[in-house]
């Protein structure tokens, strides 16, 4: 293959995932201040608002994302079934889930869009929203117990892995090699998730 054109589908992927997350950096930002202000450590620590940090991280920001992943592929109802099928990973694993959402959000929303194509015009006229609205809870359904049962498990060993490659480094005072189990982590699964996940 030409460097060229790998390099193009390379920026075409990177140009994908930030889509999936830029548009809730907003959010983000509204965490990391809760963090800095609130957690036990932070400028003006608070027990009762700390227990906002762990239900955004673990909940809130994976849905986000699954949500606007599927939302770029299938607009709002990409979008709905994508934060659906991300809850089977949020659910299935105690990792944070940020790649989860970045995976089931697209699945969620290509399968619905092809379903969708495969029915449009045979469909009988007020029976639409219906079809609609079934196909996407069923689509769901079978969804968000595949990411329960199958991806969360796979994402939770990737993740464990890493750590572990972390962890035997460090104890071994191999401290400048932990950049390479280290480096992939903050890719796949952002700094912040690392840090406080």
């Amino acid at each position: 293959m030409d460097l060229k054109v790998a390099q193009a589908k390379v920026q075409k992927f990177g140009a994908t995932l930030s889509a999936m997350v830029m548009p809730n950096i907003g959010v983000f930002i509204g965490w990391g201040l809760l963090i800095a202000l609130f957690i036990p450590t932070g400028w003006m620590p608070n027990k009762h608002l700390n227990e906002l940090v762990g239900p955004i991280l673990t909940y809130l920001l994976p849905a986000l994302i699954g949500y606007t992943a599927g939302a770029n592929i299938y607009g709002r109802r990409g979008g709905v079934i994508g934060a659906f099928a991300t809850l089977g990973v949020i659910v299935g694993s105690s990792v944070t889930m940020l790649v989860g959402g970045m995976i089931m959000g697209p699945i969620g929303a290509i399968l619905l869009k092809k379903f969708d194509k495969l029915v449009k015009g045979k469909v009988k006229p007020g029976m639409e929203m219906l079809v609609d609205n079934f196909s996407l809870g069923i689509l769901g359904f079978i969804l968000v117990i595949l990411g329960f049962l199958a991806i969360a498990p796979i994402i939770t060993g990737i993740q464990n892995f890493l750590s572990a490659g972390v962890n035997f480094m460090t104890k071994r005072d191999l401290i400048p090699l932990t950049s390479l189990f280290v480096q992939p982590a903050q890719i796949l699964f952002l700094n912040n998730a690392i840090n406080h996940g």
